[in-house]
Order: C-alpha cells, then sequence, then structure tokens
C-alpha cells in the first residue's frame, strides 16, 4: 500500500507527465501542488494501473481521476473513452464541472451528465453527436446502455467515486452490469471514504492487480479505538438502565445485546415508553420481518437494534456508533464479537457493558482475555447530555413495487430529487427487494415525501408508498 508523500518538492505538479498545456492550466486554476491522495495516487494511475485511493470528499481525489483520465483521452475520438460513476446527481453536476476546468488544456473536450431526475431524451441526443466523458449515476447510466444510447466499446478509463456511498443507496447490481459491458482491457480507478465488504468485493472483482493509496492520518482498521464503560446494577435496574445510558451518551445508533429473546422484547418495550425508536432482533422473526428491520436500522430509522448474539450474526452495520451489552455474555469471545462491531474504520467506537454481583466471574474472564481491566462508573453518576428527544435522523419508506417491476434505486432517486423537489441530501440508503422498495429520507420531511410520490408517478405509474413505521405498527408488514 502506497502512503501520500508529504515534503513540498514532491508535490509539484511539474513531476508528473503531463503536458505543458495542462501544467498551465493547473497553474491557471490555481493549482499549486498535489495533495496527499493525488501525489500517491497520479503517478500510478498515469502510468496505467488499477487505483483504489482512500479519500474522503474535499481532498483533491476528482483531480486525481480526471488529470488520469485526461491523459489517455484522445480528443480526435468522439466517442466515449471515460466513465465515471458517481452516487448522486449533484455529486456528479460537480465531477463534470471540475473535469471540464481541466480539460481546457486540450481542444473540444465534451463531458456529458447523465442522472436520473432529468430528461432522458436530450442526454439520448446528446450522445448521439459523439461525447469523450460520460459522468452520471449508475441507474440512468444503465438505461443508457440498456437502449443503445451509451456505447463503451472505446472505453478505456472507469471511475467508481463514492464507492461506499454507491453501495449504501443500493447501486451494486447497477455497478456490476456497467462494469461486465465495459471492455475488459480498461483501467480502472476506485475512489472510497471507506471500505466495507462490498467495495472489496467490487474492487476484486473487476479491477486488475490494484494499487491501494491512502493519504496520512486516513482512517484504518488497525487504527480503530474502543472506549469501553462498564457499570455495575441490580437486575432490577438492568432494563431501566439502558435508556439512563442513551440520553448520557446520546449515540446516533446503537446495538443493544440480550442474552435471551425475552429480554429483547422486555427492552424494546421499555425504550418505546421513553420515545426510544427501537426495533428487536431476535429468532421468532420471520424472515421478511427480520430483513425489514434490519433495513430500518441500516437506513438509520431506528436509534437502536435490540438483538440476541444468534440473530445478530454476520451482521455489518457501518458507522455503528455504541454497542451497549445489557447482559454480559457467557462466552468470553463473543464479548469480543460484540464490541467489534463499534469503532470500525479507524472510528471511535463506545462500548457499553451493565453487570451484576453474578456476573463478575465472567467480567475477569473477558478483562484477562483482552489484558486490561474494565473502566468502571457509577451509573448514578450519569447525567442526561443535552439535547431533544432521542430520535433517529432519517425515515423509511416503502414502495409497493420493486425488482419484478423493473424497479431500480436510481428510478427511487430520480423521482424524489426530479419531480417530488427534495435534495440528494435528503435521501439516505435505498433497498429494491423483488416486490417493495425501501428508502431513507430525512425524518422531517417522511410524511411530505409520501404525499408527494403518492401523487407522483414511478416508471410511469402511480404507486402506493407508505412509512413503513406505520405499517409495523399497525401490524402490516405485507404493503398490500
Amino acid at each position: 500500500m502506497t502512503q501520500a508523500p508529504a515534503s513540498a518538492p514532491e508535490l509539484a505538479f511539474s513531476r508528473l507527465p503531463l503536458s505543458p498545456a495542462m501544467l498551465a492550466n493547473l497553474e491557471q486554476l490555481g493549482y499549486l501542488q498535489m495533495t496527499p491522495i493525488q501525489a500517491a495516487s497520479l503517478p500510478l494511475a498515469l502510468g496505467g494501473q488499477d487505483v483504489i485511493g482512500e479519500a474522503r470528499t474535499g481532498s483533491g481525489k476528482t483531480a486525481a481521476f480526471a488529470l488520469a483520465l485526461l491523459h489517455r483521452l484522445d480528443a480526435n475520438q468522439a466517442r466515449v473513452q471515460a466513465l465515471v460513476l458517481c452516487p448522486t446527481r449533484e455529486l456528479a453536476d460537480q465531477v463534470t464541472q471540475e473535469i471540464r476546468r481541466l480539460a481546457r488544456a486540450a481542444d473540444n473536450i465534451k463531458v456529458l451528465s447523465l442522472c436520473g431526475g432529468s430528461p432522458m431524451r436530450p442526454q439520448m441526443e446528446s450522445l448521439s453527436f459523439g461525447a469523450h466523458i460520460a459522468v452520471g449515476t449508475p441507474g440512468r447510466l444503465l438505461d443508457h446502455l440498456e437502449r443503445g444510447s451509451l456505447d463503451l466499446s472505446a472505453l478505456n478509463t472507469l471511475v467508481l467515486d463514492e464507492a461506499d456511498r454507491m453501495l449504501d443507496m443500493g447501486f451494486v447490481e447497477d455497478i456490476r452490469q456497467i462494469a461486465r459491458r465495459a471492455p475488459a482491457a480498461r483501467q480502472t480507478l476506485l475512489f472510497s471514504a471507506t471500505f466495507p465488504e462490498g467495495v472489496t468485493e467490487i474492487a476484486a472483482k473487476f479491477m486488475r492487480a490494484p494499487q491501494t493509496v491512502k493519504v496520512a492520518g486516513a482512517t484504518s482498521a488497525a487504527a480503530s479505538s474502543i472506549r469501553q464503560i462498564a457499570f455495575e446494577v441490580t437486575e432490577l435496574e438492568r432494563l431501566d438502565a439502558v435508556p439512563r445510558l442513551l440520553r448520557a451518551f446520546r449515540p446516533e445508533s446503537t446495538i443493544a445485546f440480550c442474552n435471551t429473546k425475552q429480554q429483547c422484547r422486555d427492552l424494546q418495550a421499555v425504550l418505546a415508553a421513553q420515545g426510544i425508536v427501537a426495533l428487536a432482533l431476535h429468532g421468532d422473526l420471520e424472515q421478511r420481518d427480520r430483513d425489514q428491520v434490519l433495513i430500518q436500522f441500516a437506513n438509520r430509522s431506528a436509534s437502536v437494534l435490540v438483538a440476541t448474539d444468534v440473530a445478530a450474526r454476520g451482521l455489518d452495520i457501518a458507522n455503528l456508533a455504541c454497542v451497549i451489552n445489557v447482559d454480559i455474555s457467557a462466552d468470553v469471545e463473543q464479548h469480543v464479537h460484540r464490541i467489534g462491531r463499534t469503532g470500525r474504520a479507524g472510528a471511535e467506537g463506545l462500548a457499553l457493558s451493565l453487570a451484576s454481583l453474578d456476573e463478575m466471574g465472567r467480567v475477569g474472564r473477558i478483562e484477562q482475555l483482552q489484558g486490561a481491566p474494565f473502566t468502571w462508573q457509577p451509573l448514578a453518576g450519569l447525567q442526561d447530555a443535552p439535547g431533544g428527544p432521542l430520535l433517529p435522523a432519517m425515515d423509511t419508506l416503502q414502495i409497493l413495487g420493486g425488482r419484478k417491476e423493473k424497479i431500480r434505486p436510481g428510478d427511487i432517486l430520480g423521482a424524489l430529487t426530479g419531480e417530488a423537489g427534495f435534495t440528494a441530501a435528503q435521501v439516505g440508503k435505498i433497498n429494491v427487494t423483488d416486490f417493495h422498495s425501501y428508502v431513507a429520507v430525512q425524518r422531517s420531511i417522511a410524511q411530505e415525501a409520501v404525499r408527494r410520490l403518492s401523487l407522483g408517478k414511478l416508471k410511469g405509474r402511480k404507486v402506493k408508498v407508505r412509512r413503513l413505521a406505520d405499517l409495523v405498527e399497525a401490524g402490516d408488514n405485507t404493503g398490500r
């Protein structure tokens, strides 16, 4: 893995094999020296290698891949030679503008933005006149490929920008189909702020011997840090202690582990009674109900997931803020697995444990395994942190219609950001199943989003839309 260099001479663009015209344009645009991610990735990318870049927004990654794809471009050939996939129309528009600025060093480079939420026909007409670079959202790009309006036979560079965000929004299958339609002998550049399992799988399947680069100080699993605090409780205090912990620490998302299914049900009831949106995950749930619970929690539509170890096995929830051990696990290794779900990818994690006197033997075995004692605090000393009710940021809408009706995530995003008039920033994860689709929206717009989607059309037809929480409360999970 390549770390970004830091010394000033090594950060000069002039050390790269760029044309004099490009170097002059960079200077005119105010690009005085490379950012760390540019210095780490550009020599590899300009040399034709596949590159995986760990880079956050604002790190200069757009210029990194833009300079690489422009370097390979034949301006005399008006065919799509570079394709950039972005999760949202807003990002695609920003990328398009940045590439156009950097392309001023060459003559007549045509860059098209192809995104959902915009009319299809003008995009098809623009493509028919020829273009060098296409930037767009996966759903709309796949639409053009299926209609034959986008031809990738001349493609030499494929870029996946903010790959983790595209996976969050449910675009993984669209990405796979697009990559399969691109020439095998292309260069692929992938940039992502984090590297969940799905991003790693895409890189392994569609990239050729990729070189991984990251900037100094970027997140990494090795640098993860979990803050562990334990509280002694009696059995009577145990369940009521959980909302006290939540009010004191105010984590954005929490998995609360219980040793039994009944404990899960009881704790969910305690949290609901105090206005905390919590979902339960245990072995008695049908698969449909389990799927909907996981969708809501991953969508940030519930603050707490109350789960047994068996039900939570194999879960990988991104950016989990906190784990609460409502009971101390009898299995020492299981405790390590529980708390390891927070503090991933270098983020700060929080693990809170409730232990009765009867569980101190288990605590001792865990401390021995970890090689460090628990940090103990008195439960009575906890104070509520400032802030309003512990409400999740998002709400999940259920749409009656899924893959069987050829609905894709891009269609839903386009409907919300197009006719419905919302912004991509107000939309979260999108999940499409065979018969239903689920989209997270900011809690403040949920009811209005239901109204506008119900009044409008999706894929040219009316659809039934409801808040998933309303269906669960009513005991109707079918959506039919």
